[in-house]
């Protein structure tokens, strides 16, 4: 079993918790899925969010939805002129059998922009 990351954002509409949660519930689900992982194969995430969004910590999304014996942090992200607002980030450590070829990095939405050469 290999120690691989996962990248992941997505940009949010508005800075209200439940959309953040709503939307970085949306961005889990599907890396977990992509990948054909279990919270069981979490390592650790780490969790950035733009300055601008100040309404809920990302990290409560990924509680509410079951991951609880997982390390979780939140930061946030560099504030950049010209950087794209209301943007969640996340970096999961995980263990799995995929090759890092096959790792499915996802990027939601507008966010797909910031890694045209990775989105899945």
């Amino acid at each position: 079993m290999a120690v691989r990351a996962v990248r992941g954002a997505v940009q949010l509409d508005r800075d209200e918790a439940g959309h953040m949660r709503e939307r970085v519930e949306e961005l889990l689900t599907a890396v977990l899925e992509r990948n054909g992982l279990t919270t069981e194969d979490l390592i650790s995430i780490w969790f950035t969010a733009t300055p601008d969004l100040h309404s809920d910590f990302p990290a409560a999304a990924a509680r509410h939805i079951g991951i609880a014996d997982v390390p979780l942090i939140c930061a946030q992200e560099l504030d950049v002129e010209g950087a794209m607002p209301r943007v969640v980030r996340l970096l999961a450590h995980v263990e799995t059998e995929l090759p890092k070829p096959r790792i499915a990095h996802v990027y939601l939405g507008a966010a797909a922009a910031l890694r045209k050469d990775i989105a899945q």
